[in-house]
């Protein structure tokens, strides 16, 4: 989980960084884990805002260790106050 985490957090700087302040997850879309991380490996995460709608935010993310995906999902972003 703390990978999804990962994704939603660099994914709610981006989305805030186009529409406003704060945000919240609203949605794990899809997700697909391929191996948890090794000890000592560095993870790397990036994301894209696919489209918005509203205070909505469908995002991309991927987290790679090297040349190997970890895990690749898609989320619904909240942007603004609950």
């Amino acid at each position: 989980m703390l990978l999804i985490e990962m994704v939603a957090q660099t994914a709610g700087i981006a989305a805030v960084e186009r529409q406003g302040d704060g945000g919240f997850l609203a949605a794990v879309d899809q997700a697909r884990f391929v191996r948890p991380p090794q000890a000592g490996e560095t993870l790397e995460v990036s994301v894209r805002v696919l489209k918005s709608f509203g205070r909505l935010c469908l995002v991309e993310g991927q987290v790679t260790a090297g040349e190997e995906t970890l895990l690749k999902a898609t989320l619904t972003l909240g942007v603004g106050p609950l």
